[in-house]
């Protein structure tokens, strides 16, 4: 058999994409295990002792349990009604494309991805003010609805593959269309719901620019909030706010691990379908 010969430029470039990704996470981990004086005497070395006690103080200074809860609500509701409520949606516009409606209807949909969230950002706000819906439940309503636009799009696409005879079979054994939706639709959608909810959960979860223009009470911030309004306070002593931030990218990794198997998964399957 015939050895194959490495491919440099691609071998160096993937050291260099993953020098890129590492070193930062470095810095941020030396950093938060560190105390000033160290930080003080080299960047870039590595900490002589772990102080994990920067971890405690920067809980005790941000709140973060109680920012965590109100991300962990706001981010789990949110991609669950956005699987439930945006599949629907989709399902209904994709099964009536050739109806001037539904096809308006889904151009309206798409049209939403044109537009920046700062030329809206104060209309949002003034009417949310004025509903009382500057709060957690508001917030969740609101990530359902911005996230209508990209799942519309790639919802229907992916419908429309799913051949149609599965619901006309549906129909002749007795099934209405309601039940054709949940028990034969949903399920096939089981690789793009996959993909959909794990950006959803992302968005969700890092958001910053949403709640902080939305959440008047501090008592409902979410963790990237919690952070903004902290740095201030951490602005001489970087040693607490690198703690902070990898307590707020913690949860998310620890997601990620346990589910890069549907993550991965759904992709494929996406891909071949």
């Amino acid at each position: 058999m015939m050895r194959k010969s490495t491919n440099w430029p691609v071998t160096a470039l993937i050291a260099l994409g993953s020098l890129l990704i590492l070193f930062p996470l470095y810095i941020t981990v030396s950093i938060a295990l560190k105390n000033p004086e160290e930080m003080a005497r080299s960047l870039f070395a590595l900490p002589t002792g772990l102080h994990f006690e920067n971890f405690k103080n920067a809980i005790e200074a941000t709140d973060f349990f109680t920012a965590f809860k109100n991300s962990a609500v706001v981010t789990a509701v949110s991609v669950l009604f956005i699987l439930l409520t945006n599949s629907m949606v989709s399902y209904a516009i994709a099964r009536n494309m050739n109806k001037k409606f539904f096809k308006g209807l889904y151009f309206y949909f798409i049209s939403a991805m044109f537009i920046p969230f700062q030329i809206i950002m104060l209309p949002v706000v003034k009417e949310t003010t004025d509903l009382n819906m500057n709060n957690i439940p508001g917030l969740i309503v609101l990530y359902v609805v911005y996230g209508l636009a990209f799942n519309v799009f790639v919802y229907v696409g992916y419908i429309r593959s799913i051949p149609y005879e599965l619901e006309e079979a549906a129909t002749v054994d007795g099934a209405s269309t309601w039940g054709t939706f949940w028990r034969i639709i949903f399920p096939l959608l089981a690789p793009i719901n996959a993909t959909i909810g794990i950006l959803s959960c992302l968005s969700s979860w890092n958001d910053f620019l949403l709640p902080l223009v939305l959440l008047g009470d501090q008592d409902s911030y979410t963790l990237p909030l919690v952070q903004y309004v902290f740095q201030g306070q951490f602005s001489t002593d970087f040693n607490l706010a690198f703690a902070s931030y990898l307590l707020a990218l913690a949860p998310m990794v620890i997601v990620y691990l346990f589910a890069q198997k549907w993550i991965i998964n759904g992709i494929t399957q996406g891909a071949i379908k």
